[in-house]
């Protein structure tokens, strides 16, 4: 795994997150958007976590701190570079900048259809919490 570089994304990476998330990501967002993606990376410059590998994006996760929960966001590896241990890295990153933070726990938003997903959730101790419910109002159209 020596060879797997994590780093911060930066504004020169957005259509390259954009693109990996159509190849990697499960389902979509309002905000897979060049200016969501801008937004993101302006306002809170460490949240999305990028893996590299051979100069080439293989994994990401967005891990944002609002001061009081800490939130996971698009957890994606390159289906071809799955079962390596990119996810785990990038969990690691995510949580040890939830600690340096003051985060206390850190949740994920996990599609009831991605059972690959629920399934890596599961394994790096994140456990399903059923009595939650999420609420969603578009703010714009």
């Amino acid at each position: 795994m020596s060879d797997l570089h994590i780093r911060s994304a930066a504004l020169p990476d957005i259509d390259a997150v954009l693109a990996f998330w159509r190849e990697a990501a499960e389902g979509t967002s309002i905000s897979d958007d060049r200016d969501g993606v801008a937004r993101l990376v302006e306002r809170d410059p460490d949240a999305l976590i990028l893996a590299e590998r051979d100069g080439r994006l293989v994994g990401s996760v967005i891990a944002g701190f609002d001061g009081w929960r800490c939130h996971l966001y698009r957890l994606a590896v390159h289906p071809e570079q799955r079962r390596r241990g990119i996810g785990s890295a990038l969990l690691t990153a995510a949580e040890e900048r939830f600690v340096a933070l003051g985060g206390r726990r850190g949740d994920a938003m996990v599609l009831e259809r991605n059972e690959t997903g629920q399934h890596a959730w599961r394994a790096a101790g994140y456990a399903r919490e059923d009595h939650w419910r999420r609420w969603v109002k578009h703010l714009t159209t």
